[in-house]
């Protein structure tokens, strides 16, 4: 089954707003696709290492600026 929907980060960019990564959820793991290239490898992680990572981005300095 192929995961789905891919959602697009609020961080995309200006314009076509396709400067950046989709995510989607592929039970247990989490799908991530260059939104440039959909249809390119696709990589996946495990539900919590993808989670501590977003936790990893929230804590580091300079986050949130």
């Amino acid at each position: 089954m192929p995961p789905g929907p891919w959602k697009k980060s609020s961080y995309s960019g200006g314009g076509e707003g396709n400067a950046c990564v989709e995510v989607a959820l592929d039970h247990p793991h989490i799908a991530i696709r260059d939104s440039k290239a959909p249809a390119r490898a696709v990589l996946a992680f495990p539900v919590p290492a993808f989670t501590a990572f977003l936790g990893a981005l929230r804590n580091r300095p300079g986050a949130g600026k």
